[in-house]
């Protein structure tokens, strides 16, 4: 009897029956498993989509299947397969295991890539590697990353607000797409971000949204120091929107349904005294904690307008978080 675990899924490492290199690992659960039998060509289960697919059915790198082989424990398999065109992976590489994990924890490229993503599937090509150095934490895991110099800008005048709208609403939606992506596909052995999308763990992700807005105000009052206020703020402020787009992906909330970039320049023109800031954060979790998808749309806006206050609080753009959170999605090929 094979042992699938509690969602009903069973892993899957995938090789090529004739030089035996890995492919590729996912998960079947018993439908899947059913229909690779029954067809000859592997079927897989994304847990993301929720839904069953045929490994190839967009790229037409179809995997035709020689054996089956079940571990000791009975809980994974081992399929041995033709691989039918040349790249296993969907980012465009014959096998899902093309980096080499380095003693600095940075990764290097070891295979040539044979077909670019964006070609196949329509969507930007998305390499989740790890920045370059290991002094900087990833931006999308959502720990808090080593300060790094963070050019302070001067407070925006009104004037300047219609200028700097667009430029905040293209890199806002450039972010949450990453987001969405981490969330559409499984790239949970590569991206802590991923995994915590997957799980779908709401209350957990409201309580680490608590701890950040926490430190981002903590910043603001002096009571908590990395470097200095101007790039603590576009710090703590680029984790606090990190906790919020995972809020949003998990939830499945539009991105204009929240709007953050006008969230931001609203909670950047507000003015907002300590002891309002202190009653919107209160007000944020307790929209986030419900089950209600328009108050927490309405709980999203209100912690991207705390990120906007802030900004005005510290002196800096209105674009500095979201500017830093993009330069860490850069450094590791997220954006582009």
């Amino acid at each position: 009897m094979l042992k699938f675990d509690r969602q009903g899924l069973i892993p899957v490492v995938i090789v090529d029956d004739a030089t035996g290199n890995v492919l590729m690992m996912a998960s079947m659960n018993q439908e899947a498993l059913q229909q690779t039998r029954a067809t000859g060509y592997t079927h897989l289960f994304s847990r993301s989509r929720q839904t069953l697919w045929r490994k190839g059915e967009q790229s037409g790198n179809v995997q035709e299947v020689r054996s089956i082989f079940v571990n000791c424990e009975e809980n994974s398999l081992l399929v041995r397969v033709h691989q039918h065109g040349d790249a296993a992976c969907h980012e465009g590489y014959r096998s899902c295991y093309y980096r080499r994990l380095l003693p600095d924890d940075t990764y290097q490229t070891e295979a040539q890539r044979i077909f670019d993503p964006a070609d196949v599937y329509q969507t930007e090509p998305l390499e989740a590697a790890k920045p370059q150095t290991a002094q900087v934490a990833l931006a999308d895991e959502g720990e808090e990353s080593q300060a790094t110099s963070v050019e302070s800008l001067e407070a925006t005048t009104e004037s300047e607000e219609a200028h700097i709208l667009p430029k905040l609403d293209t890199a806002l939606r450039q972010l949450y797409a990453v987001y969405l992506y981490l969330r559409d596909h499984d790239m949970t052995t590569e991206s802590n971000t991923s995994r915590l999308l997957h799980e779908k763990s709401h209350n957990y992700l409201v309580s680490r949204l608590a701890d950040e807005l926490q430190e981002l105000a903590g910043v603001q009052s002096g009571d908590h120091v990395h470097t200095g206020r101007q790039a603590d703020t576009a710090l703590e402020g680029s984790q606090v929107g990190y906790w919020l787009f995972l809020l949003a992906s998990t939830n499945n909330v539009l991105y204009n349904s929240f709007m953050p970039h006008a969230a931001i320049l609203r909670g950047y023109a507000g003015n907002y005294n300590e002891e309002k800031s202190i009653e919107l954060r209160q007000e944020c979790l307790q929209l986030l904690e419900t089950n209600d998808p328009e108050q927490i749309a309405h709980g999203l806006e209100l912690g991207f307008a705390i990120i906007g206050w802030a900004c005005a609080s510290a002196g800096i753009s209105p674009l500095a978080p979201a500017e830093y959170d993009l330069d860490q999605m850069r450094r590791k090929g997220l954006v582009h």
